[in-house]
C-alpha cells in the first residue's frame, strides 16, 4: 500500500506528458531523466531543497544537541522541581502548533526573526524538542549506570562522561529520534508557511507553488519529478538507518 504509491510517482517522472495523461498506469516508452533536471532548474526545486537541507540540518543538530543533554540530567539527576520540568517537555507534545501560529508570528515579527533561515531554525527546533525529550529520558533510564560511575572514578567530569560515554551508548536511541525529527522538519508545511514568506522558502512550500503553477502550464511530468526529488532524502535516510531505528524502538523493551 506504501510502496506502489512510491513507485507509480517515480515511474511518472519519467514519462512524458503524454504518456501520463493516456497510459497513467503503464511503464514510460524510455526513460525521460530532463525532467528532474527542468524541474531542478526552471522550477527552483534546487534553491528550495538547498534552503530546506540548510534549515534542517542545522534544527536537527540542535535539537539532538539539546534534547539529548536535558534528556540525560532528566534520567540521571535529582534536583527539585525535576518532574515538573519533565512534565512540562511531556506536555509541549499534546499542544497543537496551529494555536500557537498568532502569537508566535507576532514574536517571531518583534524580534526581527520572521523570513530569516535562523528565526524558522530555532522554531523548529523548538518544536521538536518535546518529543526528543520524552524519547531520550526514557531511552538514557535503560543505559547501565555502572559505566557512568567508572568513567567518574577515573577522572572525568560530568561533560566528558556525557559525551564520550553516555552519548555514544545511546546513539541507537539518538538515531531513531533524529530520523522522526528529520521526517517532521523536512515535511513541515505550516511553520515555515506562516513565518516564512520570503524569497528564501523551503521545498514544501516550493512545491506547493510548483503544483499550483502545473495547473496552467501542463507540465506533469516535471512535477512529478519534483515530488519524487523531495522523496528521495526521506527514503535515503530510512534505507540507511533502518536498523538503528527498529534497535532503538526496541531497546530496553525487554529489561
Amino acid at each position: 500500500m506504501v510502496t506502489l504509491p512510491l513507485l507509480w510517482a517515480v515511474m511518472s517522472s519519467l514519462k512524458t506528458d503524454n504518456e501520463i495523461l493516456t497510459s497513467p498506469w503503464g511503464l514510460p516508452n524510455s526513460l525521460h531523466f530532463e525532467n528532474w533536471s527542468r524541474a531542478w532548474s526552471k522550477s527552483n526545486i534546487g534553491d528550495y531543497f538547498l534552503n530546506t537541507v540548510v534549515v534542517v540540518g542545522c534544527s536537527l543538530f540542535g535539537t539532538m544537541l539539546l534534547g539529548s543533554m536535558a534528556a540525560y540530567v532528566l534520567a540521571r539527576f535529582e534536583f527539585p522541581g525535576k518532574r515538573i520540568v519533565y512534565f512540562t517537555f511531556v506536555g509541549g507534545m499534546s499542544f497543537p502548533i496551529i494555536l500557537a501560529l498568532v502569537p508566535l508570528f507576532y514574536v517571531m515579527k518583534n524580534m526581527a526573526l520572521l523570513n530569516t533561515f535562523h528565526g524558522l531554525i530555532l522554531v523548529y527546533i523548538a518544536y521538536s524538542l518535546p518529543f526528543t525529550v520524552f524519547f531520550l529520558t526514557s531511552f538514557f533510564k535503560t543505559l547501565p549506570t555502572s559505566v557512568a560511575e567508572a568513567a567518574m572514578l577515573d577522572g572525568a567530569s560530568q561533560t566528558r562522561t556525557f559525551f564520550q560515554v553516555m552519548l555514544p551508548m545511546a546513539k541507537p536511541g539518538l538515531i531513531s529520534v533524529g530520523i522522526f525529527n528529520f521526517l517532521g522538519q523536512w515535511n513541515q508545511y505550516m511553520l515555515p508557511t506562516v513565518l516564512n514568506t520570503g524569497d528564501n522558502k523551503v521545498l514544501t512550500q516550493g512545491l506547493v507553488e510548483l503544483a499550483a503553477s502545473q495547473q496552467y502550464r501542463g507540465d506533469w511530468s516535471a512535477l512529478f519529478a519534483g515530488l519524487v526529488l523531495a522523496m528521495l532524502p526521506v527514503l535515503g535516510v530510512y534505507i540507511i538507518f533502518q536498523r538503528q531505528v527498529q534497535a532503538g524502538l526496541t531497546a530496553g523493551a525487554l529489561k
